[in-house]
């Protein structure tokens, strides 16, 4: 099976800034499309078209629970078909229009006034939504391990594509708001408004990405096993699992962070402008550091990076539960900036681990299946998100919050575990399970070079 007719182990180790720009700029919508979600959807169908906590915490969970259903299926999909545009970006081209469409549907002023007609629309809208966003995203991570097979140049690639999903983030925390306010603030026009911008720049940088990066030529497709039998055996590879539950854990982690903050600043602080000022402090200094945690990797390896940085995110996360009430604003501005070195490496680190293990699957089988893995991951990270989102409603429920009112004491001791204890803990799990993961760049390398220097020579 090892023929090497596809080309995959000799691609060039060089890839050129256009490349790298066009591939990178494509996560900008994607994590344009998680802090709308992630930091707004929660607070809207509380706040914004009064579902009970409750139901909205059931909206979040179906609807991310089908998502995660979804990423398997298209994965395995891409890993089969056979285009001239190639594998992956038939996907991307019809999902980035699909995906602007349903993210103004999701804010669209449906009027509907019953809470259950409420609870059945917002969900069948969730569920096509984020079934949008997975024909752009799994295909899109896919195609990373296919662009280099280089141990570090994948953390670089990796690196410039995180530097647009901060600029994704940023433009969800700092632009999103702004928009809606320009359309009318805290109303039907003006979510809606909000809706169809944010989702005509994810449709725009998804086909950036589309027309700039070209997937590699002369690629022969594998014979790939079963669709249940794909996914037994990418979940019985034990490098991926140990890199997969940490990731797992992260995700939840930071959603619980990510989705209740905005609670913190509103009922604790008295002070949700505030809001916007603590997440850039976050984001910029994500930003800031995500070549400096790019070098480190080299110099420590990927393992120990992500496991440093997320120590730092946690150790910041924990000292703003404790200090941040009694400390004011400012303090806490200064903590997110803290926490944000840390949760650089998140950004970084984890989308150059795959690759890593997809390579090594690749010198045993025989067969390339970028999709199958990248499907998993994200399936796994939906369904971490979606527990923490469904959660995050659930939580302030079990507390006794109110929508939109005075809280009681309570209740604002809930809002404070929500982003502190339960993320910090999260952090603590991933990071123990990911100690044990076992591909260093030594191991790597001495694959790669076993690996060539059995294949039969091409004549």
């Amino acid at each position: 099976m090892r023929t090497g007719s596809e080309g995959r182990m000799k691609m060039n180790r060089g890839i050129g800034i256009k490349r790298k720009l066009g591939y990178g700029v494509g996560d900008l919508g994607g994590n344009l499309f998680f802090t709308l979600i992630g930091f707004y959807l929660p607070n809207y169908l509380t706040d914004g078209v009064m579902l009970s906590a409750g139901l909205a915490g059931v909206v979040v969970i179906i609807g991310s629970i089908w998502d995660a259903v979804t990423d398997p299926v298209v994965g395995c999909w891409s890993d089969r078909t056979v285009t001239r545009m190639g594998r992956r970006r038939p996907f991307m081209l019809w999902g980035g229009v699909s995906l602007m469409i349903m993210m103004v549907l999701m804010f669209a002023p449906w009027g509907i006034t019953a809470p259950w007609v409420l609870f059945g629309v917002m969900t069948l809208t969730y569920c096509l939504l984020n079934t949008a966003y997975t024909l752009v995203s799994v295909p899109y991570s896919s195609l990373l391990p296919e662009l280099t097979s280089d141990y570090d140049e994948r953390t670089e690639l990796t690196g410039y594509r995180m530097v647009f999903a901060v600029l994704g983030t940023l433009t969800g925390v700092g632009l999103a708001p702004w928009v809606r306010d320009m359309f009318g603030g805290n109303t039907e026009t003006g979510w809606i408004g909000m809706a169809s911008v944010m989702g005509g720049i994810m449709w725009i940088t998804t086909w950036i990405t589309v027309f700039s990066v070209r997937e590699p030529a002369g690629k022969a497709h594998s014979q790939q096993s079963p669709f249940f039998q794909t996914m037994k055996e990418t979940l019985s590879n034990r490098a991926f699992l140990l890199a997969l539950f940490p990731w797992t854990f992260h995700i939840a982690g930071i959603t619980f962070l990510q989705g209740s903050i905005i609670y913190y600043f509103k009922y604790i602080y008295r002070s949700e402008a505030q809001f916007s000022l603590a997440l850039l402090a976050l984001l910029l200094s994500a930003l800031i550091f995500i070549p400096v945690w790019v070098h480190l990797s080299r110099k420590l390896g990927k393992k120990e990076t992500y496991n440093l940085g997320m120590s730092l995110f946690g150790i910041g996360v924990l000292a703003f539960y404790i200090f941040g009430e009694s400390g004011g604003v400012n303090l806490a501005i200064f903590l997110m900036a803290l926490c944000g070195v840390g949760f650089s490496t998140h950004y970084v680190i984890p989308f150059a681990l795959v690759p890593d293990v997809i390579e090594c699957d690749y010198m045993d089988t025989g067969i390339r299946r970028e999709g199958a893995y990248f499907s998993q991951w994200t399936f796994m990270s939906k369904i971490g998100r979606a527990i923490a989102m469904g959660l995050i409603p659930w939580t302030l429920a079990l507390f006794g919050f109110v929508p939109d009112a005075d809280q009681s004491a309570q209740a604002l001791l809930g809002i404070k575990i929500l982003c502190g204890p339960l993320p910090v803990a999260c952090f603590l799990i991933g990071i123990v399970i990911l100690n044990k993961y076992p591909i260093t760049k030594a191991y790597y390398q001495k694959r790669l070079q076993e690996f060539e220097s059995q294949r039969p020579v091409a004549h």
